[in-house]
């Protein structure tokens, strides 16, 4: 009996010894390729994370958070991550629409303290979800948006080369800073200082898709007319601090710059510190650290756990918003679909990505697997296709 049991342990313990081997072995592969990747491109830092329902099961991050200070790149260097900041207005709407505030379908105009009308569509009005799925007809004018991102040049020392190419792109800094709110009346409102017939598509809303800054950033608008806190201070309440997410934030703090990763162009030259008057489109500053958590949360969501929202808010989340016999213009069903700003990917991921100036993310979860991903570079990468196909490859089977 002895004997028998002996066997019996030694064979398990060989089981799990190969699996952990096997485990440990495909890690390093996709450690060797993402070495790869970092070095071709370029990038001053990377950080990547993978998940399973329960735990981050990979990270590993590459290169320098500050070049200067030979900081290294960790998964806690906080930076911001472009329009993946779009996921977490994704979960606000739905907890919005849980607390009664409005439905997806609801008149934006009835929410709104001043009229929004597109003035090439006068009689047609623009709904909640038509702000999630990017066809409300609201666009982002660039002799305006680009203005909306406001540098700091007293935080940090800056290179005054990379600096002068972000204003020849329009980044010229020709609004003056101010709230989210009064931007919004500025931009949309027939009396604001911005507005112009060129803030509009030229189609009624529901008709054609054009991807919208602007647009997002005023369905971020609506929890904070409804809730009577600011956007930062809703999510703040409804996601960062249930998933105990420290180290987000929405806005600078002078307190964090250490932990900060300096943003970089092309060559390696850094540039200002800067935040957004749109802030809820793209500017939550965060880490792989706490977008783990995050990435897990939402694939127990998706599976039916309830901690950040009612199990029919993640379907109605994750549900397509376009059929295919009768799509708005402007957008291809085959690559992707669209749900509450998720982008539902044919090959059957969820996510989203995120691009600004020193700044590229990408981050999406499997439903299939129970996988899911993120990557954070300090560098505006033009092409994220290799990096983003080689972790979904990695993670589309267990």
């Amino acid at each position: 009996m002895r004997n028998q049991q002996f066997i019996i342990y030694t064979v398990l313990l060989l089981s799990v010894t190969l699996s952990m081997t096997f485990g440990q072995s495909r890690f390093d592969t996709l450690t060797r390729a993402l070495q790869r990747v970092y070095q071709r491109d370029s990038l001053p830092g990377l950080s990547v994370v993978l998940v399973n329902q329960k735990k981050i099961i990979y990270q590993h991050s590459f290169g320098y958070a500050n070049i200067e200070k030979q900081i290294k790149y960790n998964t806690r260097s906080i930076q911001t991550i472009g329009s993946v900041s779009k996921t977490f207005a994704a979960i606000a709407l739905m907890k919005a629409v849980e607390l009664g505030y409005f439905d997806l379908d609801t008149d934006i105009n009835t929410i709104l303290p001043f009229r929004v009308v597109n003035p090439n569509a006068p009689n047609s009005q623009i709904t909640v979800r038509q702000l999630a799925n990017h066809t409300s007809g609201i666009v982002d004018n660039p002799s305006i948006f680009y203005d909306t991102y406001q540098f700091d040049t007293t935080l940090a020392a800056y290179s005054p080369v990379a600096y002068a190419k972000l204003k020849k792109l329009g980044f010229n800094q020709q609004i003056n800073d101010c709230s989210l709110p009064r931007f919004m009346y500025d931009y949309l409102s027939e009396n604001g200082q911005y507005y112009t017939k060129q803030n509009f598509g030229s189609d009624a809303p529901g008709r054609s898709s054009s991807y919208s800054n602007i647009g997002s950033a005023l369905a971020a608008y609506l929890v904070e007319v409804k809730s009577g806190i600011s956007y930062a201070d809703f999510t703040r309440r409804y996601i960062l601090r249930p998933l105990r997410m420290r180290q987000s934030s929405w806005f600078l703090d002078v307190k964090r710059l250490k932990r900060y990763a300096r943003p970089y162009d092309d060559h390696f030259l850094s540039l200002p510190y800067y935040h957004q008057i749109t802030y809820p489109d793209g500017g939550l500053r965060t880490n792989t650290s706490d977008l783990g958590k995050y990435l897990i949360s939402l694939l127990q969501g998706y599976q039916g756990g309830e901690k950040l929202l009612k199990r029919v808010s993640y379907t109605t989340m994750f549900t397509p918003q376009f059929s295919h016999e009768s799509p708005p213009k402007g957008i291809r069903l085959t690559t992707r679909n669209k749900g509450i700003f998720w982008n539902l990917y044919v090959n059957g991921t969820i996510g989203h990505d995120g691009d600004d100036p020193g700044v590229s993310s990408f981050l999406f979860f499997n439903p299939r697997t129970g996988l899911g991903g993120v990557f954070l570079s300090n560098k505006y990468i033009v092409d994220k296709k290799s990096l983003t196909d080689l972790l979904i490859h990695f993670t589309d089977t267990r």
